[in-house]
């Protein structure tokens, strides 16, 4: 994999040097440390993608296929590293194509800094061609934007806008450049952003509200952790354990909260949600305390508000006062950096192991075992399932590679049952959901992470909606290793038509192309499982091969994803067939 990693140093605010402002916005890039960038060039950001061949030796640019692929490719990148990712895109349809990859970063605070060509400042307004009010558009879904009609605009804006995405509760943020700003000039220098009046990213820690919160804990019988990834974008992974292990309390995740603690940890429960496991999920409703650490309290965990928790007393953790009571109470909100609050909580928690309630969970593990996770994993006849193919890799990864989900129901087998040692090791779309979203983040996540192995789970409806990034990974020659579970079905939503439409599989049946030939039309190494006898030889293959590896593997066609909790109904009410 051709990965620059050239060393930077910041540009000093006492520096001036003239410049246009196209190499001022490669200038702004170096000074904030930007290695690696995604994108598609287009006449309006022109002068800046020359600016980029000038500037090769220092800074590399990965040309993506599409301008979603690019928004994806940096979020990857961002959710292994905890950098700030950049896509870049020309106006008109080359900004609006970042539309959806922005507004998954946004619902999932991931930060990245996306910049826009536009036409002239003459011209705006105007209906020119490839115009669009790119900042309007992404106003709800940008933590902040601006539109840079002068030269001299672009250090002051570039420097807020790094400082915006990455502090505080994290974000994407997005630059339009007028074409006429890129070509004239400006006198550079370059000072860092720490601070923004009247934005306040992390807010002053209430001690008090921390030894409430702690009192409680201390007194609980039954405490229940669910932690978010606010747990991993504060870096508090390490005081997370050091909390459950000290208080003795089941800890269990959400999806974006996977891989904050290894999976295999004994205070580990699982995941909470629609597809969660059994335990967590129907001892939400039985514990006295839950403690929620940066998590929102999805709709997906929380099922039907009416009755969720409502026996417990709710400690929320959180750096983002507009999640706190938005959509369940908290009887102890404890705002301010993870980091600093779990450090404080921790001495004023009280060593306990509660095992009676361990128990609890582990009769209610066995039950999910037996009914589900044993036929899962353990199948002898009939097609191959989903799970099996996870727990193939976990045998050759031994729980260290970056596992890439798409969205679907591989993505919830592929949280189920991949297993993590380390943070930072499950990417996937949470809030929005976007299908197509792994191949082009597995990118990014390879370009990160370039010494770990990175494995993307997809599905055949999701592949193809992004399929064309193989380009990109023949390209730039980026060894990720692709899957793709093919039901012949866009398997969730078929699911439901199953379970609550009596069947009625309107639109979900795929007619899906030779993905094999696809992949062979870009000169990636391939194999297709239809057989469970020749999956661990394949998967062997793929997790040894030092290239980009494409895997194919035929999985049971009408397989449903258990447990499951239907839309609207109590956490408690969760479904095991």
């Amino acid at each position: 994999m051709e990965v620059k990693t050239a060393g930077f140093k910041k540009v000093s605010s006492k520096e001036t040097v003239k410049v246009s402002g196209a190499e001022a916005v490669i200038k702004c890039l170096i000074a904030e440390g930007v290695e690696t960038m995604y994108g598609y060039p287009g006449g309006a950001i022109m002068p800046v993608y020359d600016e980029i061949y000038k500037y090769q030796d220092r800074i590399q640019h990965v040309l993506t296929r599409h301008e979603q692929g690019a928004a994806h490719a940096a979020q990857g990148y961002a959710r292994v590293t905890g950098k700030v990712g950049v896509a870049i895109a020309t106006s008109g349809p080359g900004a609006t194509n970042l539309i959806t990859g922005i507004a998954d970063a946004h619902i999932d605070s991931t930060p990245m800094v996306c910049i826009t060509g536009q036409v002239g400042s003459h011209l705006l307004g105007s209906d020119a061609f490839q115009e669009i009010d790119i900042v309007g558009l992404s106003t709800p879904i940008t933590k902040w934007n601006y539109q840079i009609t002068k030269a001299s605009e672009i250090p002051e804006v570039f420097a807020r806008a790094f400082f915006i995405a990455r502090s505080g509760r994290p974000g994407p943020v997005l630059i339009d450049i007028t074409k006429d700003a890129q070509f004239d000039s400006l006198e550079f220098s370059y000072k860092e952003c720490t601070a923004i009046r009247s934005y306040n990213p992390v807010p002053e820690v209430n001690l008090l509200q921390v030894e409430r919160a702690a009192e409680a804990i201390n007194n609980a019988k039954k405490p229940l952790i669910v932690f978010g990834q606010g747990v991993i974008l504060g870096g508090a992974e390490k005081l997370l354990k050091e909390v459950i292990e000290k208080a003795g309390i089941p800890a269990a995740w959400t999806i974006l909260g996977l891989s904050a603690l290894e999976t295999d940890h004994p205070l580990n429960v699982g995941m909470v949600g629609m597809h969660g496991n059994y335990a967590p999920n129907f001892f939400t409703n039985e514990c006295d305390v839950l403690v929620a650490i940066g998590m929102r309290f999805d709709d997906r965990v929380t099922g039907n508000l009416q009755t969720y928790a409502k026996q417990a007393k709710i400690i929320h953790f959180e750096i983002d006062p507009a999640e706190v009571n938005k959509n369940v109470h908290a009887d102890i909100p404890v705002l301010g950096d993870v980091k600093e609050t779990l450090k404080l909580l921790l001495e004023f928690i009280q060593p306990n192991q509660h095992e009676n309630w361990h128990n609890k969970f582990q009769e209610l593990y066995a039950i999910e075992y037996e009914k589900i996770i044993k036929n899962d994993l353990t199948a002898k006849s009939g097609e191959v399932k989903m799970a099996e193919v996870l727990d193939e890799i976990n045998t050759f990864s031994h729980g260290d590679a970056i596992i890439v989900s798409d969205v679907g129901q591989h993505q919830m087998v592929s949280c189920r049952y991949a297993k993590f040692n380390s943070t930072r090791s499950n990417v996937t779309s949470g809030g929005l959901g976007t299908m197509g979203f792994a191949l082009p983040a597995a990118i990014g996540a390879k370009m990160g992470s370039p010494n770990r192995e990175v494995v993307a789970v997809i599905g055949d409806g999701g592949f193809q909606m992004t399929l064309q990034e193989l380009g990109t990974i023949f390209q730039m020659k980026i060894p990720v290793k692709i899957v793709v579970l093919n039901n012949s079905f866009l398997g969730m939503v078929r699911q439901w038509q199953q379970m609550f439409f009596e069947r009625r599989y309107a639109s979900t049946e795929m007619v899906n192309p030779d993905f094999i030939t696809i992949a062979n039309g870009y000169h990636i190494q391939t194999k297709k499982v239809k057989e469970r006898s020749q999956l661990k030889e394949a998967v062997k293959e793929m997790m040894e091969s030092k290239d980009a590896y494409f895997l194919e593997v035929v999985v049971e066609q009408e397989e449903c994803v258990f447990p499951m909790i239907p839309t609207g109904a109590s956490v408690s009410d969760i479904r095991l067939e």
